[in-house]
């Protein structure tokens, strides 16, 4: 399992109905060699959701499968994607060219092994040519991976755009902020902190600073565990959320 944000000692993962969602879309994926996304903004948890899968995959004894993962910056070329894509498949730098079509066909080689799991991370960021690169090694007759894109705002967006990609979407995951009625059970869950924390005081927190967001919830637990500690506090108590929110700056603009 990944660690948890900022290395947050004594947290529990939370397993929410949309991280079980990844885990049986990723596993649908690989068992098909299909095309999934799993996008949402930023903080709600897939990043974390799809990292706990990847381990997942890569320690299942005699049926682990091999994965990688990759992000690009901003508007990436197709050459660039070609050769980061190798790099990631062999961990060594991809063969000296200027062609991308040289590349194009080395990967072709590559992903046409054993059953394989490719994660393009901050797909939002792909063109349209990126996309069309990575379709054409998904569908040619000698590959066969699955392949997951994860993305934040925009992401569905940007690949919907294509329609050779979007009617190959095999599994397709949007991430949401935590519901409201859920964030009190789900965060006695989290942390010791909270185990006796009335439901309103919860619902203040998640208000006042954390609005849903999984990450921002991190940030306020890491804060709010360390005022307890300093204060010798088993839990949260109403002081101890206005003084985190103090020190996260909650209702600054």
């Amino acid at each position: 399992m990944p660690g948890h944000f900022l290395g947050l000692q004594g947290a529990n993962t939370l397993v929410t109905g949309q991280y079980q969602l990844s885990t049986r879309i990723i596993d649908d994926l690989v068992a098909n060699a299909a095309t999934g996304v799993i996008h949402g903004p930023a903080g709600v948890g897939k990043t974390f959701a799809v990292e706990a899968n990847l381990e997942r995959l890569r320690d299942v004894g005699d049926h682990r499968v091999s994965t990688c993962s990759l992000a690009f910056p901003s508007k990436p070329t197709m050459l660039r994607v070609a050769a980061e894509l190798v790099t990631a498949l062999t961990g060594t730098p991809p063969p000296t060219s200027r062609s991308r079509f040289h590349l194009i066909s080395h990967l072709v080689g590559l992903l046409a092994g054993p059953p394989r799991l490719v994660v393009v991370d901050e797909a939002q960021r792909l063109n349209g040519e990126c996309i069309e690169l990575l379709r054409h090694l998904h569908d040619h007759s000698d590959t066969r991976f699955a392949l997951l894109y994860v993305g934040g705002d925009g992401c569905w967006e940007v690949l919907s755009r294509e329609p050779m990609l979007r009617s190959r979407i095999f599994r397709r995951l949007p991430f949401r902020p935590l519901p409201k009625d859920k964030v009190p059970d789900l965060m006695r869950s989290y942390h010791p902190i909270y185990a006796d924390t009335d439901t309103e005081l919860l619902l203040t927190i998640d208000d006042t600073y954390a609005h849903g967001s999984m990450r921002d919830w991190a940030v306020f637990t890491h804060t709010a565990a360390q005022l307890c500690t300093d204060a010798g506090l088993p839990g949260v108590t109403a002081e101890v959320v206005t003084n985190a929110n103090v020190l996260l700056g909650a209702g600054l603009h």
